[in-house]
């Protein structure tokens, strides 16, 4: 089962570690299926975002599977076209429709946008107030955004997801966060799967007698990254949780971040944020 450690955000609340991506899962009975496997795992982070179009999906699987709301964490991402003072509360509004629930515990904003870069974050401080809102944090920020956003916010964020495997290991980011008391958190953790046929990773599944996948997830958890593996197969869904009954040393640790060649699978944060919106990419 998963270990439930949480960690403590810098707003006094906890956030699971480990959490299931909902990214891509596009049909309801998909929907439906992935959210009862992982709660049956003890996943208890469920991660959304108005792009993935599936928060009522969510709302709808919620409900069918009667899962307590206290019991479990809920995250949603306010999209590139709906930032601005008044379109994030006017989406936020929509999005709890979706999700048939009265708060969200994490409200990330998806993307740096030059054009809404305060009044969005402004918007984000003012929900966290009327406790819609429980924590509040951001996605795909570098450290140029989060000390442009520390010159006007009163509340920094408390998470930031961002791209994050072992060829693109963010140690400068990761770094920073720490000082500021941000907690990372990874998504594509397996880079979309990219990394798992690596010799090194093959080597290290079988010396631990776990999969590639296992070994790059512990890898996350050790070096404290929170974590949001998305899959819909229930096999992987169990495979990903199953992360807990041994743990790396330090030597194959580094081999695992000497991996890192700074390559992304997803857009450059700098040039989204200077474009104003996503940019073609293939």
């Amino acid at each position: 089962m998963i270990d439930l450690k949480g960690l403590k955000l810098n707003d006094g609340n906890t956030m699971p570690q480990l959490g299931l991506g909902l990214y891509k899962v596009s049909t309801q009975a998909e929907l439906t299926q992935v959210v009862k496997t992982a709660w049956e795992q003890g996943y208890r982070l469920f991660d959304s975002a108005q792009m993935y179009q599936n928060e009522d999906m969510f709302g709808l699987a919620a409900q069918e599977l009667n899962l307590p709301r206290e019991e479990y964490f809920l995250t949603t991402k306010i999209a590139e076209e709906n930032q601005g003072y008044d379109n994030t509360l006017r989406s936020f509004e929509k999005s709890l429709k979706d999700l048939q629930v009265d708060y969200v515990d994490m409200l990330m904003v998806h993307w740096p946008l030059h054009q809404h870069f305060f009044e969005t974050w402004k918007a984000f401080e003012y929900l966290k107030e009327q406790g819609v809102v429980k924590s509040i944090g951001v996605s795909n920020y570098g450290v140029i955004h989060l000390q442009y956003l520390a010159t006007k916010a009163n509340i920094m964020p408390a998470v930031d997801q961002v791209e994050n495997h072992p060829f693109l290991t963010q140690d400068g980011l990761l770094e920073f966060n720490k000082t500021q008391g941000i907690i990372t958190q990874a998504w594509a953790p397996l880079g979309r799967a990219r990394a798992l046929d690596e010799p090194i990773l093959v080597e290290l599944a079988q010396k631990y007698h776990k999969s590639a996948a296992q070994i790059v997830l512990r890898w996350h958890w050790q070096r404290g990254t929170a974590i949001i593996p998305k899959s819909v197969h229930a096999a992987r869904i169990i495979e990903n949780a199953a992360i807990f009954d041994f743990e790396l040393a330090p030597v194959d640790m580094q081999k695992i971040t000497d991996l890192n060649t700074f390559t992304r699978i997803s857009q450059e944060p700098e040039q989204v944020y200077e474009l104003g919106h996503q940019y073609p990419h293939h």
